[in-house]
């Protein structure tokens, strides 16, 4: 024990912070628990935040206290003046919710009752690997409600891509599997779905690939897909509980040193890896943390340049882009996007030869009381309601327009 002491005592700052880090790693490795997991040891979390805390000693020297504290103000006229062109998004399924995307966890809803026919043991177990390799069943009935096409990109998609458009955005770091980052048009090529994609998929017996729209029939019509060369089941390349991350993940060691911008939006920061990005970049970059809550390092080592916007993601969103300038060419941007989503839509029902069910779409700030679309199984909006509508009214304005 003393000559590991001794040891570390000779690292620098850097190589200790990295040497504590790997222990936790390993610590995690050592019980039996994914990379991915969100259940750490309570040692390995411990261990965790010790290692924060004296790397926070070394690295916390961003500016004194008595330095200006940035303001959201400040970050849009950087990002308009254009001084940052090199901003990194990391972002989570706070983002996707006010699209509609269901907490597959929570009692109550449609999703998560129609699962329990499969009993599970525990809601987590729909993505585990051991679990599919044995009961592939329940991930395929959620993939059926979560396959791309089903949802449609909100205002927080659209400012990334316009980032993307103006040539500002490095890259974008995702936790989300749905898929609505491409369907913004974000290239696949400046993004890094840290959990895995539904646009491609692969046989777990022969490891054939294949594209994600080649299994939508089958998923859609309830079939577990199967692989016409050795009839392995085949999945979509989402990463699971046991499972290694995808290797792309790996850019974040040549990405976040280059930022000079960091947006972080709708994410708890409690996964790891995902969640120590937030600490990659230099300590000069300005962080930007749009959320419902304070998460990860914002709560325990803010530095001068930290931006918190809290409350509802979208309406953080729209807030920077007011201040941006940009209102106008986004609202553009997304009326352009609508016509094209609904020839998407059309297609995928054509090639699937299954309609694509109406269903309830939140505009704007993520509750009942925003804005909402009902859109038909050709993709048109069927209904429109304004914010003093209720989903009881939109039942019955679908019901009326029926007549």
């Amino acid at each position: 024990m003393a000559s590991s002491v001794s040891c570390s005592l000779l690292l620098s700052p850097a190589r200790l912070c990295r040497s504590l880090r790997s222990r936790a790693s390993w610590t995690l490795s050592a019980k039996g628990f994914d990379q991915r997991s969100s259940f750490p040891s309570e040692g390995a979390a411990v261990l965790s935040r010790h290692a924060r805390s004296l790397c926070r000693g070394f690295f916390s020297y961003g500016g004194s206290s008595s330095a200006k504290q940035q303001t959201l103000e400040d970050i849009a006229k950087s990002i308009r003046e254009q001084q940052f062109n090199r901003v990194v998004v990391m972002a989570g399924a706070g983002i996707s919710t006010p699209s509609g995307i269901p907490d597959f966890r929570s009692p109550g809803s449609g999703l998560y009752d129609n699962l329990q026919q499969y009993d599970l043991p525990y809601a987590e177990a729909i993505f585990e690997i051991s679990f599919f390799h044995h009961n592939p069943n329940p991930f395929f009935a959620l993939a059926k409600e979560l396959y791309p096409g089903n949802y449609r990109p909100n205002l927080t998609h659209h400012f990334v891509y316009l980032l993307h458009k103006k040539g500002q955005l490095l890259r974008m770091y995702t936790q989300n599997i749905d898929g609505l980052e491409r369907l913004a048009g974000i290239p696949p090529e400046m993004l890094v779905e840290a959990h895995g994609t539904f646009a491609t998929a692969t046989c777990t017996a022969c490891l054939r690939k294949y594209e994600g729209k080649d299994l939508r029939p089958d998923v859609m019509s309830g079939t577990v897909p199967k692989c016409p060369t050795c009839k392995g089941v085949v999945k979509p390349d989402i990463v699971f509980f046991g499972e290694e991350l995808p290797r792309h993940f790996f850019k974040y060691i040549t990405d976040f040193p280059l930022a000079d911008l960091l947006i972080i939006m709708g994410t708890s920061l409690e996964v790891e890896p995902f969640a120590s990005l937030a600490g990659a970049v230099r300590s000069s970059v300005p962080r930007l943390l749009i959320n419902r809550d304070l998460v990860g390092p914002f709560t325990w080592s803010r530095r001068p340049n930290d931006v918190v916007q809290l409350g509802d993601v979208v309406s953080g969103v729209q807030a920077l882009v007011d201040a941006l300038g940009w209102t106008r060419e986004l609202d553009a941007l997304m009326a352009a996007s609508t016509e094209k989503e609904t020839s998407t839509r059309m297609s995928l029902e054509a090639e699937s030869n299954l309609p694509i069910t109406p269903r309830l779409i939140m505009l704007g700030q993520s509750s009942m009381t925003a804005t909402c679309w009902m859109v038909s199984a050709e993709g048109r909006v069927i209904v429109e309601l304004d914010k003093e509508n209720t989903f009881a009214d939109a039942m019955s304005s679908l019901v009326h327009s029926m007549y």
